[in-house]
C-alpha cells in the first residue's frame, strides 16, 4: 500500500516539478557539505519554510474572507476548496505557480543578504526539501495508511454522503464541529464477535454567507 502512495505522490506533476528542482539544487549542494556555512544555509531554508507556512496558514488562509473576488478565489484555491474535497490531489498539493515564486523571492532575499550564489542555492535547497517533506506528511494523511484509521476513512467514503444529507435535512446547511466535540467508545459483547460502539457528539455550525 505504501508503495502505491509513493508512486502516486512522485508522479503528481507539481510534486514532480518540485522534486526535479530539489534534485538539481541538492546536486549543487553536495560538493559543499564539508562547509559549516552550507549546513547553516540548509537549516535556515528549512526553518524559513516552516515558519512562513505557519504564518501564511494561520493568518492568511484563516483570515476573514476578503471582499476582493480575486483574493477570495485565490484563497479558495489554496485552502478552502481542499477542506471541501480533501482527497483531491490537485487541491491537496500547493501548485507550482504559488510555490515556485515563493522559492524565487526567498532565494533573491538570501542572495541580497549573502551575495553568494552557493549559499543561495543551499538555502533554496533547504526550502524546497522541507516543502516536499511537508507535502508528503500532508499527503499520507489523505488517506491514512494505518489499517484501523483506513477503515474510518473507508467508512466515510461509503456512508459520508448519506450522513451529510441526514445532517443537512435535520439541521440545515452547515457542518459538525470537530473542536466543540465529544466522543464515546464502548465495547459491546456479541456472540459473533464483540462490536465497537461509537458516539460522535459535535456542535452544529451553520454555514456563513460571504
Amino acid at each position: 500500500m505504501k508503495g502505491k502512495y509513493v508512486k502516486e505522490f512522485i508522479k503528481f506533476p507539481d510534486i514532480l516539478a518540485t522534486g526535479v528542482l530539489f534534485l538539481v539544487m541538492l546536486l549543487l549542494t553536495i560538493p559543499r557539505l564539508q562547509h559549516a556555512a552550507t549546513w547553516i544555509a540548509l537549516v535556515l531554508g528549512m526553518i524559513s519554510y516552516a515558519a512562513s507556512e505557519y504564518v501564511i496558514h494561520r493568518y492568511l488562509f484563516h483570515m476573514k474572507p476578503p471582499k476582493s473576488p480575486f483574493l477570495l478565489k485565490l484563497i479558495k484555491r489554496l485552502h478552502y476548496d481542499h477542506h471541501v474535497v480533501p482527497n483531491e490531489l490537485h487541491l491537496l498539493f500547493l501548485p507550482v505557480w504559488y510555490s515556485f515564486p515563493f522559492i524565487g523571492i526567498a532565494s533573491a532575499l538570501a542572495f541580497w543578504i549573502t551575495a553568494s550564489w552557493a549559499l543561495t542555492v543551499n538555502y533554496a535547497a533547504g526550502i524546497t526539501g522541507y516543502l516536499l517533506f511537508y507535502e508528503w506528511t500532508h499527503y499520507v494523511a489523505h488517506p491514512p495508511t494505518d489499517p484501523l484509521l483506513y477503515r474510518f476513512y473507508e467508512m466515510l467514503l461509503v456512508y459520508g454522503p448519506g450522513m451529510k444529507e441526514i445532517i443537512h435535512e435535520k439541521f440545515g446547511d452547515g457542518i459538525m464541529s470537530a473542536i466543540d466535540f465529544e466522543m464515546d467508545i464502548k465495547r459491546v459483547p456479541d456472540p459473533k464477535g464483540d462490536r465497537v460502539l461509537m458516539m460522535l457528539n459535535g456542535k452544529f455550525l451553520p454555514y456563513k454567507k460571504f
